[in-house]
């Protein structure tokens, strides 16, 4: 990824790649008061590169952070219950809002 630092598309990077970093640790620690811990290291890491401003430089800081996201990524990430692809997803969506019984008043004509 080629942008140079400190436009706002490499602020919107840069915070997606710590949420992603966060979350990734979230499913592999599913208790908040210990993964706090961990969240605090990983927010500790992005401040200690924060006044990175050379782009070769945190070109390869990103690069390096991309890859042990890669390479630590849950197999099984959580999904929360009731979003898609959770277990609660569409359990109990609207029925159908349609008369009721429209394929019996078609067949009467």
């Amino acid at each position: 990824m080629s942008m140079s630092p400190f436009t706002s598309a490499h602020r919107l990077y840069v915070k997606s790649l710590y949420r992603r970093i966060l979350k990734n640790e979230l499913d592999w620690i599913v208790r908040r008061d210990i993964w706090r811990a961990k969240a605090q290291e990983i927010r500790a890491e992005f401040e200690r590169n924060r006044n990175v401003h050379d782009p070769r430089s945190l070109a390869i800081i990103l690069q390096k952070a991309e890859e042990e996201l890669a390479n630590k990524l849950h197999p099984d990430p959580y999904i929360e219950p009731t979003m898609p692809g959770g277990t609660k997803w569409e359990r109990n969506i609207p029925p159908p809002m349609g008369p009721i019984f429209d394929h019996l008043a078609e067949s009467h004509h």
